[in-house]
């Protein structure tokens, strides 16, 4: 065989053609890594505290375990589930009604479920994108739908999330081709990373905004049920009108414990869900039956949010009160598990951050704390309150210890 393969020729241009694989460039996700790696190796007898990680410390209820067991041993739930089973659709819509009270979803049309939110952003482009389409999406933020939309020959607007906006996109700046040429609009709310929450006002405005631009909304709702103190869960389709224009994708990940459960629907628009529907019959088979049924158990269950809501509010605010007392402007957010906080400049030792990514690097190193770096909209680091603590205890030792960890700096705001 030559010493380069003609399979190096093959690779398509979205993947990058044939330079696919020789690309040197370390992306942020790998830096981080690698970080980690050599500053545990550097200092064994030290806990590297992981505040980066994207999923829940927690396991699935033990309700939701148990259904799935028994349900896996049942003969008639070895079949594909292609577009999902109805008691699934039926669960989703109940629960719609009664965590977000939208009461207006058709069972049989206005809900499908999707092997996770992922694959059904990654799908939802090939139902409405043609060369030359625009997809809106939110910076910082969940690429998946964008990059989609770029293999299919479409192009992706971006709109900054800023904090003197309460990190809420500015529809206003868009310009009039942009908004002729818009096929599709993607949020993400409770939002990740910022923890903003959206208000009634505006998806009032983003309803009012896509029936007159002729634009389909598509809410990625995955922490929709994580929200804290006085915010209420919010759906998009409690708004009078989203159904007309936008559909909304619900995951059992964040709320329920169940990332790698890989459990998700689709509610909204009929039209919008049939579309969905297609496409992913086309993508899948469909989620083993027996985990959606698990998933019924969890949808009957909201109350396993609530609880997971509590410790991520207790974590939230004794993490911010550390921060603050740093000198970092941190607030509590609305939502999620994330921690979105500016950078501070440098140290009063003559250290300066040019960016978040420099600062990311020196936490790691220096205190060994690992959270990630944004600079998509100003520079900013996310911490996560998924880091592993068995009770409240050992919540409080770990807080402690960033704290002790991080107070050996004078930093710079």
């Amino acid at each position: 065989m030559s010493e380069e393969s003609y399979i190096q020729n093959l690779f398509a241009e979205r993947i990058g053609g044939k330079q696919f694989g020789k690309d040197t460039t370390l992306y942020k996700f790998e830096k981080i890594k690698r970080a980690k790696r050599k500053a545990k190796k550097e200092n064994p007898n030290t806990e590297l505290i992981d505040m980066g990680v994207g999923e829940p410390d927690a396991m699935a209820n033990n309700e939701v375990v148990e259904t799935l067991c028994e349900e896996a041993a049942k003969p008639e739930n070895r079949f594909y589930a292609d577009n999902g089973i109805q008691e699934f659709k039926d669960a989703a819509v109940e629960y719609m009604e009664e965590v977000f009270g939208v009461t207006d979803l058709d069972k049989e049309t206005e809900v499908n479920h999707s092997i996770g939110s992922k694959p059904g952003l990654a799908m939802i482009p090939s139902a409405f994108i043609n060369p030359g389409d625009i997809t809106i999406m939110t910076v910082p933020g969940y690429p998946v739908m964008g990059t989609h939309t770029e293999w299919l020959g479409g192009e992706v607007v971006n709109l900054p999330l800023l904090k003197e906006n309460d990190f809420l996109p500015d529809l206003s700046s868009l310009t009039e081709e942009q908004k002729e040429k818009a096929k599709l609009l993607y949020l993400n709310y409770p939002n990740n990373p910022t923890g903003a929450g959206a208000t009634e006002e505006f998806f009032k405005e983003v309803v009012a905004f896509a029936q007159e631009n002729d634009i389909i909304v598509i809410h990625d709702a995955a922490y929709a049920g994580l929200v804290f103190d006085d915010n209420e869960p919010l759906s998009f389709l409690s708004i009078p009108g989203a159904k007309e224009v936008g559909m909304e994708i619900q995951s059992l990940s964040k709320s329920f414990n169940m990332t790698g459960w890989r459990m998700a629907f689709v509610v909204g628009n009929p039209k919008l869900v049939n579309a969905f529907a297609t496409v992913k019959d086309n993508n899948d088979s469909g989620q083993f039956r027996a985990i959606q049924k698990a998933g019924i158990t969890a949808l009957n269950k909201p109350e396993i949010t609530e609880k997971t809501a509590e410790k991520y509010s207790r974590r939230h605010e004794m993490l911010v009160e550390v921060l603050q007392d740093l000198g970092f402007d941190a607030q509590k957010p609305d939502g999620t598990f994330y921690l979105y906080v500016e950078i501070p400049e440098g140290t009063e030792d003559g250290r300066e951050f040019a960016n978040a990514e420099e600062f990311g690097q020196f936490l790691i190193k220096e205190a060994l704390i690992s959270a990630v770096p944004w600079d998509d909209a100003g520079s900013f680091i996310r911490f996560s309150v998924t880091f592993r603590a068995e009770d409240q205890a050992e919540e409080e030792r770990i807080i402690s210890e960033i704290k002790n960890r991080l107070s050996k700096f004078d930093f710079v705001f």
